[in-house]
């Protein structure tokens, strides 16, 4: 769910697609945003302006304006993803996101959407290691009827035994689909349990399915009286809309929310230093074998001093960033030992970072074969670094790439709840994507000989069986969310 199936990439990441890219959507939109305490007298924004408010119970609303069109983007973020799950009740906070849809004290199981859908607007959600959010995308005159819908739920969400019992099933239907069914799915959360032994990013976000089978509706009730509370929330609001008007029905809707219910403390569940490097190999049906290779690295904590992460981003986009980078140019197009050859990293999250490099090798070639070779890209980094022109080509592509952004109001609130959901600030988009323009050849080559050592690696690789030619692997009818 995020535009339905990036999302669930996105929560569940099956190999590399990516991170990258995922981190460019987080970033960039340029010079337009700007970030804006409240004011005492609440003046018109100017078009591309971002106002912030707090509300009296917590909730915190930024509001963008965009007036190309009469539409609007309305989200709700929870910084609560499976990265806050314990063992034993993994996937609960992706379970509770189905649940949301099932009812409050007003609305009947699935009214919401219809409501939504009556008004001509389409809405969805989608469940992350760092947040859950809630979207509607509709008409700007219809904006204050859909805060009034998330306000309800976020205050009055009934959750009955006997709708969780039959949306249980759907998650697991979901689990199975994206992940039992598929060999790199499978292979990826295997990777994922054998690179991290303590931070919860071991965890696949849709859960275990020993957990899911015995998770309970009280489980779910519980994550929801937990961390849904405005003080955990950020609603977001881009479009046709004016801030002090936006900020007037929030007060009407959210902010008649009087929840006092203070968060849990977060535990930081640091990772333990790697000292060696980890495989982990599986066997299942597929049409080609595959390897994926991980080393952990830096992720982006100080988006003004901070400078490693930034080298890391353009490294990845140096190899993979494009369709002539180094990677799909020298072993897929040139030397032809691999159909297909990726990196990817993505800097930014609650949890630790890892920078991946992957690829499914040519007919006659091996993942042994092809592992050192991925390696090798990055050694040729490391040995004889990037030039200036090349520099410049991957940050003029990567730069050209998102500026297509900005023409999506969903894409801005997008990039907004989740900067904010990593505890950055609007602020720091702009300050990030001038960072990596001044990323230089000198900083991009030391990132390469530091931080791609064999202690910190692990080693996925993927041994193919023989495919079931009756075996359907259709979408699981009903999965909406």
């Amino acid at each position: 769910m995020f535009l339905i199936s990036f999302a669930k990439q996105f929560t569940q990441r099956s190999p590399i697609q990516w991170p990258w890219v995922r981190m460019f959507t987080l970033l960039v939109f340029g010079s337009a945003l700007a970030f804006m305490v409240e004011p005492a007298g609440l003046a018109r924004a100017a078009d591309g302006d971002v106002s912030q408010y707090v509300l009296p119970n917590g909730l915190r609303l930024v509001v963008k304006e965009d007036h190309r069109s009469p539409t609007v983007a309305h989200m709700v973020w929870y910084k609560a993803g499976s990265i806050d799950e314990v063992n034993g009740k993994t996937g609960v906070a992706h379970v509770l996101e189905h649940m949301m849809f099932k009812g409050t004290r007003t609305l009947k199981p699935g009214e919401f959407s219809k409501r939504v859908a009556a008004l001509g607007g389409r809405d969805n959600a989608f469940t992350s290691r760092d947040y859950t959010a809630y979207f509607q995308q509709l008409q700007a005159k219809d904006l204050k009827a859909v805060m009034a819908l998330e306000a309800d739920r976020m205050n009055n969400l009934t959750l009955s035994e006997a709708e969780f019992k039959k949306e249980i099933q759907v998650v697991m239907e979901e689990r199975r689909w994206r992940t039992d069914d598929q060999a790199q799915g499978k292979l990826y959360e295997a990777f994922m349990a054998t690179a991290y032994q303590a931070n919860p990013t071991r965890t696949p976000v849709i859960g275990w399915m020993n957990d899911l089978e015995a998770m309970t509706y009280k489980d779910a009730q519980a994550w929801y009286h937990t961390w849904y509370t405005p003080k955990n929330a950020v609603v977001v609001v881009v479009g046709d809309v004016k801030p002090a008007q936006v900020k007037e029905w929030a007060l009407q809707t959210y902010g008649r929310i009087n929840n006092p219910r203070a968060l849990p403390e977060r535990k930081p569940q640091l990772e333990p230093v790697q000292e060696g490097v980890r495989r982990v190999e599986v066997k299942a049906p597929a049409e080609n074998p595959y390897v994926m290779i991980g080393f952990k690295v830096p992720k982006l904590v100080n988006p003004k001093t901070d400078r490693d992460p930034y080298a890391l981003t353009v490294l990845s986009a140096v190899l993979d960033g494009y369709s002539g980078a180094r990677m799909n140019r020298e072993l897929v197009q040139d030397s032809k030992v691999a159909i297909s050859a990726g990196a990817g990293y993505d800097m930014t999250g609650r949890g630790p970072s890892m920078f991946f490099l992957d690829g499914t090798p040519a007919d006659g070639k091996t993942v042994a074969d092809l592992e050192p070779l991925l390696i090798g890209q990055v050694r040729k980094v490391a040995e004889s670094g990037v030039s200036e022109q090349e520099l410049a080509r991957v940050k003029a592509q990567l730069i050209a790439g998102q500026v297509y952004k900005k023409d999506s109001v969903f894409g801005q609130a997008m990039e907004i709840g989740q900067n904010l959901m990593i505890d950055f600030e609007v602020a720091d988009i702009d300050r990030m994507i001038e960072q990596i323009k001044s990323v230089t050849p000198a900083e991009v080559q030391s990132v390469a000989q530091r931080y791609f050592q064999p202690e910190q690696m692990t080693v996925g690789t993927l041994y193919p069986l023989p495919l079931d030619p009756n075996k359907k692997h259709d979408r699981p009818k009903g999965l909406t969310h």
